[in-house]
């Protein structure tokens, strides 16, 4: 990470860079999402802005705390309806950490019950472990095909969260490729850790504090978007 960053900073974007909007709902940390995306080598805006959210090559959805703080956030700003928008015209969306956990039907924390985007089936629950939160580093069990972590199989990446999702119930639809869904382990329990589903992409794990792996990550991301200048639009 600290080379990308470094090349970024002495060469800055290419004229063809990807555009990335990070959605600014309030979550934080979001700078450090900037930092690595740039250090990817993209050109990253920080905002809530319906038309640039949507006009974008890629958007990101962080998030970190609760699930139901983070999910009235996004509402909050109509980045709901802007996740909508972008998935129904097959624009790619990455979500990082909660920004994963949204994702699904609905969320379960402190005996509550919280309503999420329903891209993907299923719960968000408490880790079923001795040491909770989950803090530090961990392999994956790398889902076959993978695109994103093509090349990084072996290292090692990095988490911060108490509830996952422990399941997966995805059925798959007609002639549709299967999402690709890669998995970890924390004391014994099992959960989603990164989701591939065509133009929907997201993490448990945080690419941007996960060091020179997670830059890579980020970068292979950004290789898979449709990029208008590449287009020649």
């Amino acid at each position: 990470m600290d080379r990308l960053r470094e090349e970024a900073q002495v060469n800055g974007p290419a004229a063809d860079a990807p555009s990335v909007v990070v959605l600014d709902h309030g979550s934080g940390n979001v700078r450090s999402v900037v930092r690595a995306l740039e250090a990817a080598g993209a050109r990253v805006e920080l905002t809530a802005d319906r038309e640039r959210a949507l006009a974008a090559d890629g958007l990101v959805v962080p998030g970190v705390g609760a699930f139901a703080a983070t999910i009235e956030q996004v509402r909050a700003v109509g980045g709901d309806r802007i996740i909508e928008r972008r998935l129904a015209g097959g624009r790619p969306v990455l979500g990082i950490c909660v920004g994963l956990q949204i994702l699904f039907d609905e969320g379960h924390e402190h005996g509550e019950r919280s309503r999420g985007l329903g891209q993907w089936p299923g719960p968000i629950t408490r880790l079923e472990a001795e040491v909770v939160p989950h803090m530090g580093w961990n392999r994956l069990e790398v889902a076959e095909g993978s695109r994103l972590l093509r090349g990084l199989e072996d290292e090692r990446f990095y988490f911060v969260h108490s509830y996952a999702a422990r399941s997966w119930a995805m059925e798959p639809i007609g002639s549709m490729a299967p999402p690709m869904v890669t998995w970890a382990q924390h004391g014994g329990d099992r959960f989603v850790a990164m989701v591939e589903n065509g133009a929907l992409t997201a993490t448990q794990f945080h690419p941007e504090k996960s060091g020179e792996a997670g830059g890579r990550l980020l970068a292979n991301w950004l290789r898979t978007l449709p990029v208008a200048a590449r287009r020649g639009a």
